[in-house]
């Protein structure tokens, strides 16, 4: 089948090179500019304006499934076209947590659920599917996401943004929920939420939602996976419930503080339990073979030459 990923992120081009090494199916990168390095490593690339219906679908002619890594209106206007051309999956740019404990809020939504209310929309006409992956280890990468071609758009994707900071050895941990029960998310590194995707291309129906995870652990013991891979101690601590830091966002906002407002709040919905799925990862049990990545192996090989 003819396969589209939509954008050039990390993630995507993590899941391109996984169609083109893995499968015998066909890939069209969607960007937005001329991509010759991709061109070079012969990837075919399209080029579209995704302000014109009629550029988004003529490169979605003959395309089966669309992974969109694109947020917004560009996104909506490519779930429209995808429908106007009959392709017949469009798998939505999530790759977080569960998009019902999301909530409105406008930093963590960056438009997603307008996108999910369009595909809903749009179910008779076209399949798709959420890919829940809680936490994705990049968030944790030597000079941030953002070093990884991630999450550039979010707000809180700089070395440090979330939880830890290991260079530094400073956390602001949601270790507690509203009830004091302790926090847990799951985690997945983006090679191996690539590989799942991937996977699920093959399947002859998708569920609504299809989670993923490496591990799935308390927000305590991922700080103490920290902080034995760095083998230093905390230099500074800050312990948070859900509520606190609910007051801490709120203040935030009111003090027109908006980098600390985009900082706190993914670790609300951390301490909320957003991240978190305790049943096994759907796609995990379909595809036994393959073994994710530990945090703790993925940690240290990222942060091997940082002393």
């Amino acid at each position: 089948m003819r396969v589209a990923v939509a954008g050039t992120c990390g993630l995507a081009l993590l899941i391109a090179r996984e169609i083109n090494d893995e499968t015998s199916h066909q890939l069209v990168i969607l960007s937005r500019t001329h991509q010759s390095a991709l061109i070079s490593q012969g990837y075919q690339c399209q080029v579209v304006d995704y302000s014109d219906p009629a550029s988004l679908q003529h490169a979605l002619l003959g395309v089966d499934t669309v992974i969109s890594t694109v947020t917004g209106n560009s996104q909506l206007r490519l779930i429209e076209a995808a429908v106007q051309c009959r392709v017949r999956r469009f798998a939505p740019a999530e790759f977080e947590g569960q998009p019902g404990l999301r909530g409105q809020n406008e930093t963590l939504d960056r438009g997603k659920n307008a996108a999910l209310a369009l595909l809903q929309y749009y179910q008779g006409h076209i399949q798709y599917t959420v890919f829940v992956c809680g936490i994705l280890y990049e968030r944790f990468s030597v000079n941030g996401m953002r070093s990884q071609h991630m999450g550039t758009n979010t707000g809180y994707g700089n070395e440090g943004d979330y939880i830890a900071n290991p260079r530094s050895m400073t956390t602001l941990a949601p270790v507690w929920d509203a009830a004091q029960n302790l926090a847990c998310l799951c985690l997945t590194s983006a090679y191996d939420v690539a590989q799942f995707v991937v996977r699920a291309i093959d399947m002859p129906a998708w569920a609504p939602e299809m989670s993923m995870h490496g591990e799935r652990m308390t927000v305590t013991e991922l700080l103490e996976v920290i902080r034995s891979c760095r083998n230093r101690s905390w230099a500074g601590a800050e312990y948070q419930d859900a509520p606190n830091l609910q007051y801490q966002m709120t203040t935030a906002q009111n003090n027109g503080d908006g980098r600390r407002y985009r900082r706190l709040a993914p670790l609300v919905a951390t301490a909320e339990g957003r991240y978190d799925f305790a049943t096994p990862g759907y796609l995990n049990s379909l595809n036994p073979d393959i073994e994710p990545t530990t945090f703790r192996d993925w940690f240290l090989h990222n942060w091997a030459s940082i002393p």
